[in-house]
């Protein structure tokens, strides 16, 4: 039986282990903390209430064409969806909303925003899941929907500022910009409009929904799948060469490239090792989960049952915060997202107190206090909300890479999403998993298809780790 050793057990690292012991590989995990799960860890944040610790809504983890293939609904994971997606409020007193529903979406913007925004994300909504076979993988592969492929590739190549312009209000714009701005990146940067495209174009298949008991669900189905299939996991063990490593016949590191580089040291090829230790970070998140008696007091009534809730303003407000936290910058007003998880899953709260997930965009490495600015961005569209706090806890950038060494410097999509590392991420190179060195891969979100809660990148790393095993075989 051909053997593989896992390093960290976040999605990615689960779902690579899960698909090797699938084909019958005798996997070992090893996770540095106490617990697994990587990002999508929940636990007792403020007393009684339960807050996802980073991974929060996941349009791209239902929708993932590996993790849908697992029957993972069997071993506890239940998807459970809000009534309102997201919405993103104005000053003004509108708001841009995002329905699961293409046509209700479109109808909410009017004319003629809706039937721009329909004719857009209607076919992209539809046909999702061919589409997500394709672009949830590395890009330099031969796609299997061509020209699918290429109508979403045209707007996703496209600065987010320029796809914007499709849409004549304030609501609809800021909508779309909202969305964008998850991927960490100046609005004006060509690409920027992809991860705005793909979230959306998700939602209006499969909607924005959490996982019932918080986002560990999601890695707790994925540890009792793996247990199934003859795989281990050992917690507390933190990996710092490749020297520690038990004998295996693969090796796959849910690991940040630098960290990767760090363990296998002088083995790894020294072009390799240039690229690992220039990959570029990202800004930062700076959250904090608040206990909240009666929930966020909303001005507007349809954020008051919305999943998510996007703090920002108008698009050019959010392109500007966002292109000071590339520069360095603290904004003061940034880009916030709130989480009302709760609203789709009871169980969270507490009676009439609820758990409320938020994070600002901040600079890599930020090391002051925007506590008081996401609580100025959350009054601003709900007066009153600070008399409703009765809890919170704060994790800044140090604490995020702390918790996970995978985020550091606080960039918890593990990379910049400039155009050259959403084309060829960690490296170019024909296989973007492997290592350079035989057998051993590298499969966390540093990876294609990026950052998120759907194990694509561990999934492919695995088939990489198994065709090399087919060949090892072969030459036997």
């Amino acid at each position: 039986m051909s053997t593989a050793v896992v390093v960290g057990s976040g999605p990615n690292g689960l779902a690579a282990a899960v698909r090797l012991a699938g084909e019958g590989v005798d996997v070992t995990v090893l996770e540095a903390a106490d617990t697994i799960g990587g990002g999508t860890r929940t636990s007792e944040l403020t007393p009684g209430l339960l807050h996802d610790h980073c991974s929060a809504t996941h349009p791209m983890a239902v929708g993932s064409p590996y993790l849908r293939t697992l029957g993972l609904e069997r071993l506890g994971l239940r998807w459970c969806l809000p009534e309102i997606d997201c919405v993103h409020p104005l000053d003004s007193g509108a708001a841009g909303v995002l329905h699961r529903s293409v046509r209700e979406t479109a109808e909410g913007l009017g004319r003629p925003d809706g039937a721009r925004w329909e004719r857009l994300f209607g076919p992209l909504g539809e046909r999702f899941d061919a589409l997500a076979d394709d672009f949830m993988g590395p890009l330099t592969r031969v796609p299997h929907h061509p020209l699918l492929l290429a109508r979403f590739g045209v707007p996703a190549l496209l600065p987010a500022a320029a796809v914007a312009r499709l849409w004549r209000t304030e609501a609809a714009r800021a909508l779309f910009g909202g969305a964008a701005a998850h991927a960490f990146r100046p609005l004006h940067r060509p690409a920027t409009a992809a991860i705005g495209v793909s979230i959306i174009a998700a939602g209006h298949r499969y909607g924005w929904p959490v996982a019932a008991g918080g986002s560990r669900a999601i890695s707790d189905a994925l540890a009792a799948l793996l247990a199934e299939r003859g795989g281990r996991i050992e917690t507390g063990v933190r990996v710092r060469s490749v020297t520690q490593l038990p004998p295996s016949d693969v090796v796959l590191f849910d690991l940040a490239p630098s960290a990767v580089a760090d363990v296998l040291g002088d083995r790894l090829p020294a072009r390799v090792a240039r690229a690992y230790r220039r990959f570029r970070r990202g800004p930062a998140a700076f959250k904090v989960d608040f206990a909240v008696e009666g929930g966020v007091p909303w001005t507007h009534e349809a954020a008051r049952r919305a999943g998510t809730v996007h703090l920002g303003g108008t698009f050019e407000e959010v392109a500007a915060a966002e292109q000071a936290v590339h520069l360095g910058r603290m904004p003061a007003r940034p880009f916030v997202l709130v989480g009302q998880q709760y609203l789709a899953d009871p169980q969270r709260s507490n009676g009439d107190v609820h758990p409320v997930w938020t994070y600002a965009h901040v600079p890599y490495g930020y090391d002051g206090d925007a506590t008081e600015a996401i609580v100025g961005q959350v009054e601003r569209f709900a007066p009153g909300f600070r008399e409703r706090i009765v809890g919170t806890a704060v994790r800044t950038p140090a604490a995020f890479e702390e918790y996970n060494p995978n985020f550091t410097g606080g960039d918890i999509v593990t990379g910049a999403n400039t155009v050259r590392q959403l084309l060829a991420r960690p490296r170019p190179a024909p296989d973007p998993y492997a290592t350079g060195v035989p057998g051993m891969f590298i499969c966390s979100a540093a990876t294609p298809p990026g950052a998120g809660a759907h194990g694509m990148c561990g999934a492919h790393a695995a088939a990489s780790a198994l065709r090399h095993l087919r060949r090892a075989r072969a030459r036997k």
